[in-house]
């Protein structure tokens, strides 16, 4: 018998900066919307466009990546599953939302785009290997340097 899978991913520009909140129970979670561009010609050929608006949540240390370092407007490629939450307002409607819960986020774009730290961020509890400085590093490679164990002043960091 196959398993079902249950996975989207989207790249997009976010068009709200995200919004950090804490649950009762102290977890964190971001969430924002993410727009989607897609551009077609018509039978007569004409050039067509639409958006499609996405609304992604991202818990724990992901979410707070997420508000710490994008605002609306960056791009953002996000894989997660689809959840579809149901509840009643109060106005007595039955309300519904189709979700995408986040499950990694990379942030899209130059080094002007982003900061020189936290180019990527996963719910994954594993670190990431650092890119290393190189003679074949590009202009846009993120590059992290092991600090050792001092403190960090806050002066030093460029952005």
């Amino acid at each position: 018998m196959a398993k079902d899978f249950n996975q989207a991913i989207i790249m997009g520009n976010l068009t709200r900066d995200p919004e950090l909140r804490t649950t009762p129970s102290g977890q964190s979670v971001a969430s924002f919307a993410v727009a989607t561009n897609r551009s077609w010609s018509d039978p007569s050929g004409e050039k067509k466009d639409s958006v499609e608006f996405h609304d992604v949540v991202a818990w724990g240390k992901l979410g707070e990546l997420v508000a710490n370092y994008m605002t609306k407007g960056k791009k953002v490629l996000v894989v997660g599953r689809l959840q579809t939450r149901q509840w009643e307002g109060t106005d007595g409607a039955k309300k519904q939302r189709t979700e995408i819960v986040a499950t990694d986020i990379n942030f899209v774009g130059g080094a002007s785009d982003m900061p020189e730290v936290g180019s990527s961020a996963s719910s994954s509890s594993e670190p990431t290997p650092a890119k290393t400085a190189s003679k074949s590093a590009k202009k846009d490679d993120v590059v992290i340097e092991d600090m050792g164990e001092g403190e960090i002043n806050l002066d030093d960091i460029p952005f």
